[in-house]
């Protein structure tokens, strides 16, 4: 019959679904990253509380398998690009990528300040943190989880959601900051202490940062429209 495909002749895949298959290895890779880096700043937060120098060790050399699944990640978003040209909404699926690996690559960096300042802290270290640090973690990783769900899901809502809660982390930030200034103030002894402590919380405060840049590019992706969040 006039117009069949012939036997033993292989069809040639569509332009379009080549688009998907590796659009959705992409998706795999960033799903991929955003679990090794949110086991690494669990990691890191267990070296912490622990004050477990074996642990945030590992969390430093595992930093070496994240980096290159970044660089992967952006390898394959750039040869997308360049051979399959695609425009308007694929394009900006495409750049999204690119800028979320590398927001998940910089939290994981993140991750292993905290265990590099566990390391500092030597064997005087407290057994355990003068302060709690674990909720801000907890909020930073739970905002990072919604936005791999707003992501998988394509939910412009959801990601707006995700970065309005970078308030909460800030917030704690400020007031672990003032906690640990008044603990130097009554107490010299535990300035030095408290100065890894600050350090540890910045790095989380930043991570929330990171998420809330997530968020914007989700936006984007889906949107069109790429605006600073919670300026």
């Amino acid at each position: 019959m006039a117009g069949s495909p012939r036997k033993g002749v292989a069809a040639v895949p569509s332009s379009r679904s080549i688009l998907d298959r590796e659009f959705a290895e992409i998706r795999d890779n960033l799903l991929r990253i955003g679990y090794l880096v949110d086991a690494a700043i669990e990691r890191a937060m267990q070296s912490l509380n622990a004050h477990d120098a074996g642990l945030a060790r590992q969390v430093i050399d595992d930093d070496a398998a994240i980096n290159e699944l970044r660089f992967a990640i952006e390898e394959a978003c750039l040869r997308l690009i360049a051979t399959q040209q695609p425009a308007a909404g694929d394009l900006r699926t495409a750049m999204a990528a690119v800028s979320i690996a590398t927001d998940i690559e910089r939290m994981a960096d993140h991750a292993t300040g905290i265990a590099k300042t566990v390391l500092r802290m030597g064997a005087d270290a407290p057994p355990r943190p003068l302060v709690d640090l674990n909720p801000m973690a907890q909020t930073a990783r739970r905002m990072f989880q919604a936005a791999l769900d707003a992501y998988v899901a394509r939910d412009a809502e959801a990601a707006r959601r995700v970065a309005a809660e970078d308030d909460e982390v800030d917030h704690m930030y400020k007031a672990l900051f003032d906690e640990l200034i008044q603990k130097m103030a009554r107490d010299p002894s535990v300035v030095a202490h408290c100065t890894y402590l600050l350090w540890c919380g910045h790095n989380l405060e930043r991570i929330g940062d990171r998420v809330t840049n997530i968020a914007e590019r989700i936006i984007f992706m889906l949107t069109g429209t790429l605006k600073e969040l919670n300026v």
